[in-house]
């Protein structure tokens, strides 16, 4: 950095003004006991991987997930399509712990069931145990159980790529290359976006971070302030799904407001009139309107009517000089 140079593989550098540092992430293997010397396990993080796995899933006759996050779902949906019957392990005691509550994850979990997939939720992977030839033939699970396994996808751990910025100065964190909401490093004209910081849970955060540092890195000031990054829309086995934000409330100063008629599910977790998540499934219609309540900081607590009945008549105004404005009136 002190240099304003960039080192490459082959031995060249590249001077820079400014650099984008977007080098993504890469699949990490948990410390649990035979899983890293097995063969037949597999990461599930780029393309490589996911053409290696379908080929392998073709003559498998025990496939097993680790991970019931959102790649595990995509995954474990993945090989439902393919005609492949398949387990999952999950450490937490339901699917997509870190963007649904209970009960839209419970909904989840049983069309899986009626699909075939077998759930072993609430456990860990203790070992795997491979055959003489050093190929996974079964998985021995913390509840004492042991389930057959000839073709292990391993959802459970990501980590950013950042190896290659140790001693250069940029400040590292356990989630990976710190940047601030203009994308900015510590170092002057260094910038970073994507899987590198460890903040872009989703696909959209990546990119908004990548347009927000080259706005910046181009002269324009502009920040992550306006963007809801916690954002998580899926449709797995046509189940349509939104999170934003906490899935549950952290403590009782929170306030929860619940719309469940069975097939739509709708919630919303507020405090003080700032809404802090929502999660919507069976109908997104109204995500749109949740997505305007939060971009613009509007405070629910002056909103006059049901906040579930809100629509986009209320955001729409016509000034005095008949310009359109957008206010919750």
């Amino acid at each position: 950095t002190g240099k304003k140079e960039a080192a490459l593989s082959d031995g060249t550098a590249l001077s820079y003004d400014k650099l984008l540092i977007a080098t993504g992430s890469h699949t990490f293997l948990p410390p649990v006991k035979g899983l890293r010397e097995a063969k037949g396990v597999y990461g599930f993080r780029d393309m490589e991987e996911t053409e290696a796995i379908m080929e392998a899933a073709k003559d498998a006759k025990h496939i097993v997930i680790m991970g019931g996050g959102l790649t595990g779902l995509d995954a474990a949906t993945g090989f439902l399509h393919m005609g492949r019957s398949v387990e999952l392990v999950e450490l937490a005691d339901r699917l997509l712990v870190k963007q649904l509550d209970e009960r839209a994850a419970s909904v989840y979990q049983k069309a899986l069931e009626a699909k075939g997939v077998k759930l072993h939720l609430g456990c860990a992977l203790e070992e795997v145990r491979c055959g003489d030839d050093g190929r996974v033939v079964s998985l021995a699970l913390s509840d004492g159980g042991q389930i057959p396994c000839d073709l292990l996808v391993v959802t459970a751990g990501v980590r950013s790529n950042v190896e290659f910025l140790e001693g250069s100065g940029l400040e590292l964190d356990s989630y990976g290359l710190v940047i601030d909401p203009q994308g900015r490093t510590n170092v002057a004209d260094v910038y970073g976006a994507g899987d590198v910081t460890g903040r872009s849970p989703i696909w959209p955060a990546a990119v908004k971070q990548g347009m927000v540092a080259a706005d910046n890195m181009a002269g324009i000031e502009t920040g992550m302030e306006d963007f809801f990054a916690s954002k998580s829309t899926m449709n797995f086995l046509d189940i349509p799904t939104m999170s934003l934000g906490l899935p549950e409330k952290p403590d009782d100063t929170y306030e929860e407001i619940v719309e469940d008629t069975g097939d739509q599910y709708r919630k919303v977790i507020h405090k003080g009139g700032t809404i802090y998540g929502a999660i919507l499934q069976g109908d997104l219609a109204y995500g749109g309107v949740l997505t305007q309540l939060i971009a613009r900081k509007i405070d629910v607590s002056r909103v006059k009517k049901p906040l579930f009945s809100i629509d986009y008549s209320d955001f729409f105004h016509t000034g005095d000089n008949f310009e359109f404005y957008y206010e919750v009136t």
